[in-house]
């Protein structure tokens, strides 16, 4: 490890899509194929991923994996022998650090003591659950495969077989749910100690099975799901845990680093139907489509749905949309120098967000505030608008 640092090599997340669950969620919009059983498909869909990491792997020899993740989809679905495989085959083509983040999403109903062994084992050491919430009838409603006994077994089982490192996804906003609901579910579910938990707000997705049917759906408003934000950020930091993003909390140490990736614009790459890549100066998207997805690898056809250089300016646009997600904030001098382009703009609308208590300012970095996160979509749409128009700072001599 000291050697690999030494050399200087970049880092690098890796993201994996397993697009496999056992039923498909009323809410969800993922690129996913809830129950498929078409034969032959898994075994397929494993090929492809594992040769299209040779390919991969060959562009990055300069390279340090720091940060792996299964996303989906739930990657469990696949079970610990399919996974484990795909883990093998990234450590074959790319340099891993020995310290590296390694996690797996999983349903509480679709894991076992002997499946969490076998992943601990092979070096997996951050577990994500998908709880959503406590209340048996509103999984139910929301198509969860799960109970929540289930999640607090699953919990425990994480924990006997030696993980350290467990993060708790829920949803607020859920159909009929109350604030004191909300408040009673989050204060319930911090009692299983995760090291880590996110928390989002619902929303209805065009094309998905909720969407059909929302307005009958007795769905929280605006307002509500904004009280229920609000309280989930008293609620946790009393817990102790500090928010770093604005639907996520950790413990001391034990942020997401893969995720950190995405909102302070490492590099990364996304493997499977639907991933995106943040690589060698370009985004690129594999078009959401399982069966193009295995034929273009296995047979060196198209599998993106989108590829581009990006400009710088568009690179500053990101520096705010993503660093503004997060309790980093942004930061003049850091913002000028990368981009050589003005801030003035900038701080003069974050003064006006200040003074109303949507931003504040440490004397050296800019952030958002809770209820500045409640608005950030309106607040990011002037400040992108104020750099647009900003003029470029003179190149610096050298």
């Amino acid at each position: 490890m000291l050697m690999l640092e030494k050399n200087q090599k970049t880092p690098l997340g890796i993201y994996v899509h397993i697009p496999f669950c056992r039923s498909k969620c009323e809410y969800c919009d993922f690129y996913s194929l809830g129950g498929s059983k078409e034969k032959g498909l898994t075994e397929d869909y494993l090929e492809a991923v594992c040769l299209h990491m040779k390919e991969a792997g060959a562009l990055a020899p300069n390279y340090l994996v720091d940060t792996v993740y299964f996303g989906g989809g739930t990657p469990t679905y696949l079970g610990p022998e399919d996974l484990v495989q795909i883990l093998n085959a990234i450590r074959r083509r790319f340099t891993v650090s020995n310290d590296a983040e390694i996690t797996f999403e999983a349903n509480p109903d679709s894991v076992n003591e002997k499946m969490l062994k076998r992943l601990k084992a092979e070096g997996f050491n951050r577990i994500s659950l998908g709880v959503q919430t406590d209340d048996d009838q509103l999984l139910r409603k929301l198509g969860r495969p799960h109970s929540y006994r289930q999640a607090v077994q699953a919990v425990e089982l994480a924990r006997n077989v030696g993980f350290r490192n467990i993060s708790l996804d829920l949803i607020y906003g859920l159909p009929g749910q109350t604030l004191t609901d909300w408040e009673r579910t989050l204060t319930h579910v911090a009692e299983l100690q995760p090291e880590h938990m996110s928390c989002y707000g619902l929303k209805v997705e065009e094309g998905t099975p909720l969407w059909n049917y929302k307005e009958a759906a007795n769905l929280p408003d605006d307002d509500a799901q904004a009280d229920m934000y609000l309280s989930t950020v008293r609620i946790l930091k009393e817990q102790g845990y500090a928010q770093y993003e604005i639907s996520n909390f950790a413990r001391r140490g034990l942020r997401s680093r893969h995720n950190l990736k995405y909102w302070t614009g490492q590099e990364y790459l996304g493997f499977g139907p639907a991933a995106s890549s943040d690589f060698a100066g370009k985004h690129f998207t594999i078009a959401p489509d399982i069966h193009s997805y295995i034929k273009g690898v296995k047979e060196g056809g198209p599998v993106l749905s989108e590829c581009q250089e990006v400009p710088v300016r568009e690179r500053a646009g990101e520096y705010l949309m993503f660093r503004l997600r997060t309790s980093e904030g942004i930061e003049a001098e850091e913002y000028m120098k990368q981009f050589l382009l003005p801030f003035a703009p900038l701080e003069a609308l974050l003064q006006n967000y200040r003074a109303k208590d949507l931003a504040a300012f440490d004397g050296t970095r800019w952030r958002l505030t809770p209820r500045g996160f409640l608005v950030s979509n309106a607040i990011l749409v002037e400040l992108l608008d104020a750099q647009e128009h900003s003029t470029p700072l003179a190149k610096r001599r050298k």
